[in-house]
């Protein structure tokens, strides 16, 4: 058995059966192992390693099993970094498969493209070591089989997060000894844990404090959109009056149309969200780090230790107390949490009564779910057309992708999401660019699924390749691009000095056409529920290019300004 033979029987054992690839050097030299298993691994094509990248993240974000990107090693550190460093920010599992390119031999030499490490080299470990929890340098066909086994166990256990495997490129076609003196075993063994259990002593202290509580609210975070424990968690608060907040890697895993509901918390957060959460005296925060955007980066008003009572479960004790000081940690999954407190009788109806009235005042005061009319000039839109648009549109069978910017901050402040889940949105680095690889990822992972990207043009243009890949593969994707012809959000900030943030008005549709998919362009706010009905009947990728007003801004949305 060859090294990249054992690589691939070692994906297949772990139930990694599909790969993200921009082939180069050793991953080249890997694929006819690949070719071999083409009944069993799906190998992905993408035109660039940013777009594989997210690509592979996106798989390992949806299905919670590991994400394969494989790509040479100059490039997998480089422009594939994009979606690995999404995966490590926002606990993605995936894998990373690399090499050194160092030509057999010629490393020490200063080879172009070498990473070993060498003088007159770069260092693919050393750079992979900076954003994996798990990277191992193999220099033998045994090393590269265990830490392919490794990376796997690394990535797919708590906290999730990417792992890298970097080739000796001259190993990759060599034979695994029959015997070695660190012998090899089936995958398996290495991938079984069980995860701790809660105190549920700890939880229960936390019930009564919830009982007592006049108006307690939940925060819910990533954790909850790993665990899948959304609607149990919206089941709870609705028979107990408390209100439920999000960050954003929480946004969308419950039913924003809730009576508790608030919206997203934050910078760019609602201000529904932000008054509820500084009216509390009570937060319970599950599954969420309270990262600083989410507190306003540290709000004295809004997130008050000592005067509030602040509880925090986490699956990592070190994420509890880590931005701001709590008076009790629960370590454990939220979703055993989140039974343990169904568990619990109802509360007092007269108290539940009053917990929801004032709930309800405050997403009153705040406009919660409100979208605001905007005038613009003749032939273009808001973004707030674009949200009406796909509020109207979207059901239980849509996934919806968002990317960088102006246009993210309106969908996670203004659009109420009604089914859990169906929001994939990039949370790590939150980069422009995440969106287009994104929406073509989540319709080959769940096909049964309809899929919408959202994306601004600038974010567009940088990886619109993967059109191209959703074109061959015969992918039925829409892509709404809010073209203002231009970097709206700096465009914002700069105010009246502007300078480097324009762009030319392009015509994105002939670009889809040019990629093998089609396009439809809108230029009125009446145009964009239909549009969007019109790109999905079509079939195969269409990219909807939306001329949005240049002054529409971030700023008419979110609850910017001080509290």
């Amino acid at each position: 058995m060859l090294t990249n033979e054992g690589i691939i029987n070692t994906f297949l054992e772990s139930g990694v059966n599909r790969g993200f690839t921009l082939p180069g050097l050793g991953i080249t030299w890997s694929l006819p192992a690949f070719h071999e298993k083409q009944d069993e691994f799906d190998v992905v094509l993408a035109r660039s390693e940013q777009s594989a990248s997210v690509m592979a993240q996106v798989a390992g974000k949806m299905t919670g099993k590991p994400g394969l990107l494989m790509a040479q090693g100059p490039f997998a550190t480089t422009t594939g970094a994009f979606g690995i460093l999404e995966a490590y920010f926002s606990s993605s599992p995936m894998v990373i498969l690399t090499d050194t390119s160092c030509y057999d031999g010629f490393g020490q030499y200063g080879v172009y493209q070498t990473m070993t490490g060498d003088y007159g080299a770069a260092d693919a470990f050393a750079v992979l070591k900076t954003m994996t929890k798990y990277a191992t340098y193999a220099t033998t066909p045994a090393e590269a089989v265990y830490g392919a086994q490794l990376a796997v166990k690394h990535a797919s256990t708590p906290r999730q997060g990417p792992a890298a495997i970097v080739m000796r490129s001259n190993i990759i076609k060599q034979e695994i000894p029959h015997e070695t003196r660190a012998r090899l075993y089936p995958t398996q063994g290495y991938l079984g844990y069980t995860p701790p259990r809660v105190d549920r002593d700890a939880v229960s202290e936390i019930a009564a404090l919830i009982e007592k509580a006049e108006q307690p609210v939940m925060i819910i975070g990533n954790g909850v959109y790993g665990s899948k424990c959304g609607p149990a968690l919206q089941a709870y608060a609705e028979q107990n009056g408390i209100a439920i907040a999000s960050s954003y890697h929480g946004k969308g895993t419950i039913d924003e149309a809730s009576e508790i509901a608030v919206g997203m918390m934050g910078t760019w957060g609602s201000a529904a969200a932000n008054r509820m959460v500084q009216a509390a005296d009570l937060v319970l925060v599950m599954g969420c780090s309270l990262g600083p955007e989410y507190t306003r980066f540290r709000d004295e008003k809004m997130i008050r230790p000592g005067e509030q009572t602040i509880v925090q479960v986490d699956q990592d004790p070190l994420h509890a107390g880590w931005v701001v000081p709590v008076d009790h940690a629960i370590t454990g999954d939220v979703a055993e949490v989140a039974g343990l407190l169904a568990a619990a009788a109802p509360h007092d109806a007269t108290l539940v009564s009053r917990r929801k009235a004032s709930i309800s005042r405050i997403k009153q005061d705040n406009d919660y779910g409100v979208l605001p009319e905007f005038p613009t000039r003749p032939g273009t839109l808001h973004y707030a057309d674009i949200m009406r648009g796909l509020q109207s549109f979207l059901t239980d069978d849509d996934l919806l992708t968002l990317d960088a910017g102006t246009n993210r901050i309106w969908a996670t402040c203004r659009l109420p999401l009604r089914s859990p889940y169906q929001l994939v949105a990039p949370g790590g680095v939150g980069g422009m660019g995440w969106s287009t690889p994104a929406a073509t990822a989540a319709k080959i992972v769940a096909p049964e699924k309809r899929v919408t990207g959202l994306i601004g043009d600038g974010g567009f243009v940088m990886t619109m390749d993967a059109i191209a890949t959703a074109a061959e593969r015969g992918l039925d994707v829409v892509y709404v691009v809010a073209n203002n012809a231009g970097l709206g959000m700096v465009r914002d900030n700069l105010g009246n000095q502007r300078i480097g943030v324009d762009f030319a008005d392009h015509d994105f549709t002939k670009v889809a056409e040019g990629l093998g998919g089609s396009g439809l362009t809108v230029t009125e706010a009446d145009q964009m529920a239909d549009a969007l009905a019109e790109a999905h009947r079509l079939g195969g990728p269409v990219v909807i290019d939306v001329k949005v007003d240049p002054a529409a801004s971030h700023r008419d949305c979110s609850d910017y300004e001080s509290l």
